[in-house]
């Protein structure tokens, strides 16, 4: 597939996918969907990719739902179109690799779903926030919204329809820090070639445990941390790593 509303860029592990349809604010076609589903499906089977960060640029994240496309949709002949909406979001959230969304500017409806598939987000200051599907008569996703920031302050969310700026986003818990405008991509990099510097396994299955932990038990989350852990511990890169911190630590 020609990924016309996409470019991938890959430098010291870390991918970077950006979206590009800046004359319609980066709205989510079903082109774009389809793109999205495709490159995500790809990167997750590429081993020297550790991270991945997802934007849309300084200026845009994503205006959501393309409107003229979903007008000409009909209540009986809707499967299709609502299928590719979630196999994109799929794509993203069951990605192999952490994703990061570095939010540049607007992330509304379905541009805002788009980072809730995210692992981490980053937003600059110009950036907004808002689940708007109740102002269209649509239902938005409650889950993970309601894991991230918790169930009331997600109902809000949902309810109210209202734009959060990038500050209020960052205080309700579901942005991690704000960044001043056009230094977002710079700093998100810097953030992301870090974590892409660790052991890749390792980091993918951190993403995996998180998810695999949100629906136990605690004694389940307990063993199953403890397995994980005792997979990792006294491997030869466990091993190199330690080495390593240690003589720096000694240089100081």
């Amino acid at each position: 597939m020609d990924k016309n509303f996409l470019t991938l860029s890959i430098e010291q592990h870390v991918a970077t996918v950006t979206i590009t349809r800046p004359e319609k604010g980066n709205a989510l076609s079903p082109e774009v969907l389809k793109q999205i589903e495709e490159l995500f499906t790809e990167l997750a089977g590429i081993k020297d990719v550790r991270v991945i960060i997802l934007t849309g640029g300084e200026k845009y994240f994503s205006a959501g739902f393309d409107l003229a496309e979903i007008r000409k949709l009909e209540k009986v002949s809707n499967e299709a179109y609502i299928d590719l909406f979630h196999r994109a979001y799929r794509a993203i959230m069951f990605c192999t690799q952490p994703v990061i969304a570095a939010v540049g500017g607007p992330a509304i409806a379905g541009g805002f779903d788009l980072t809730l598939m995210c692992d981490i987000r980053y937003a600059s200051e110009r950036a907004r926030f808002g689940q708007r599907e109740v102002v269209l008569s649509l239902t938005p996703i409650m889950d993970p919204l309601w894991r991230i920031i918790g169930l009331g302050r997600a109902l809000e969310v949902a309810l109210t329809g209202r734009i959060y700026d990038a500050r209020e986003a960052c205080e309700m818990g579901y942005v991690s820090k704000v960044f001043p405008e056009n230094k977002l991509l710079e700093e998100v990099g810097t953030i992301a070639r870090t974590m892409a510097s660790y052991d890749g396994m390792c980091i993918a299955e951190i993403k995996q445990l998180a998810q695999k932990v949100l629906n136990q038990d605690l004694e389940s989350s307990m063993k199953i941390q403890e397995w994980l852990f005792r997979t990792y511990i006294g491997s030869e890169d466990n091993h190199t790593r330690i080495d390593t911190l240690l003589a720096s630590m000694r240089k100081k």
